[in-house]
């Protein structure tokens, strides 16, 4: 097995790559052990098809991989490729009867409504797919180090619902499954720079001691009713680069040194820019 490059497979405790002696099971269809390369996780499933004018950016996922391959920031070498979620997986975070419904096509149209996506087959599947990427991520990260997956963030999904384009909360999935999987109990930090409050995630671990939740968003923005996180940092409208970076650097390090987490989720939402229609900040490309 020291000479195995690719690992292919449908059921994750299948997935074994030996790596400096040690096992580790990876969630995933496709790994790139041969590269040393940043492992950035994406599929081509994190798409699917949407009404026509709808408003959520879909094409946004693949468009992140081409331009990090086009601009040779990365190579193909370094693309991970995640498996679904399975049901089991999401039941640590959903209720059952949230995912009999949602996996099921049997939510009702307030429901639906309240996610801001018609119900599908194919949203069911990328979301399932997203969640993997985030799982895959986090787990390649605490192999390597550092890793990214080009798609997630739903963290205004909630245990019992779906909220705010966020039909499965792929941060609370990672950070309860990578928790748990450990025998010491992983320490999970959360960092959310989304511009709104992540909620959901909140709300999952509000009484969870090995999760932090640090969220810093815009405080008159969505969700208008928010929950409580660890620590939560309200930010004005119109904020810019300068006093938002020293924001985060006032905080971040601090947590760091006294939580001391095991493992980092890092939500790095791009709605702070200024050109974002309703994120209501005023971060440029270079505060980013």
């Amino acid at each position: 097995m020291t000479g195995l490059k690719r690992v292919f497979c449908k059921n994750p405790r299948l997935t074994e790559l030996v790596r400096n002696g040690l096992c580790r099971c990876f969630h995933a269809e496709h790994v790139r052990l041969e590269s040393s390369g940043l492992p950035i996780i994406h599929h081509s499933k994190y798409v699917c098809e949407l009404p026509a004018n709808h408003r959520f950016p879909m094409g946004k996922f693949p468009r992140v991989l081409h331009f990090l391959l086009k601009d040779q920031v990365i190579t193909e070498k370094q693309v991970w490729v995640p498996e679904i979620a399975s049901r089991d997986l999401l039941s640590c975070v959903h209720t059952e009867d949230y995912l009999n419904k949602f996996l099921s096509g049997k939510t009702s149209e307030q429901e639906q409504r309240r996610t801001g996506f018609p119900w599908s087959e194919g949203i069911v599947s990328r979301c399932r797919y997203e969640t993997g990427g985030t799982v895959l991520a986090a787990e390649a990260a605490l192999q390597r180090g550092l890793a990214c997956s080009t798609a997630g963030g739903t963290h205004h999904a909630f245990p019992g619902y779906g909220s705010g384009f966020c039909l499965l909360n792929d941060l609370a999935v990672a950070a309860k499954y990578l928790k748990d999987d450990c025998p010491t109990k992983r320490k999970i930090l959360i960092v959310d720079l989304d511009v709104h409050q992540g909620d959901g995630t909140a709300f999952i671990f509000k009484e969870e001691p090995a999760v932090f939740t640090f969220s810093v968003h815009c405080g008159k923005n969505f969700p208008l009713r928010k929950q409580e996180s660890d620590l939560d940092i309200s930010l004005e409208d119109g904020l810019e680069d300068e006093e938002y970076l020293s924001t985060v650097e006032a905080y971040l390090p601090w947590l760091l040194q006294t939580f001391r987490p095991d493992l980092v989720l890092y939500d790095a939402g791009v709605d702070p820019h200024w050109e974002d229609e309703l994120g209501r900040l005023r971060l440029t490309d270079q505060g980013h």
